[in-house]
């Protein structure tokens, strides 16, 4: 099955390449259509990592009971 960060990475390329073809395709010169198409791609690995965090959330409890230890 196919998750969110496999189509990040495949997204990546996609929208450097993408981009930067329409945007050449339109009428802007490639020196000018490069970095917007990076850009783009950066903001897709910047919500991949900041605002769609990789974190598995085993960092919380798994139970509400409190540890047999404690004081």
């Amino acid at each position: 099955m196919t998750g969110y960060y496999d189509l990040v990475l495949g997204l990546i390329p996609v929208a450097l390449l993408g981009v930067t073809a329409a945007l050449t395709f339109v009428g802007l010169s490639i020196t000018a259509a490069v970095p917007l198409g990076s850009f783009v791609a950066m903001g897709i690995i910047g919500h991949a990592m900041f605002v769609n965090t990789p974190a598995n959330g085993s960092d919380e409890a798994q139970s509400t009971r409190p540890p047999l230890n404690a004081d």
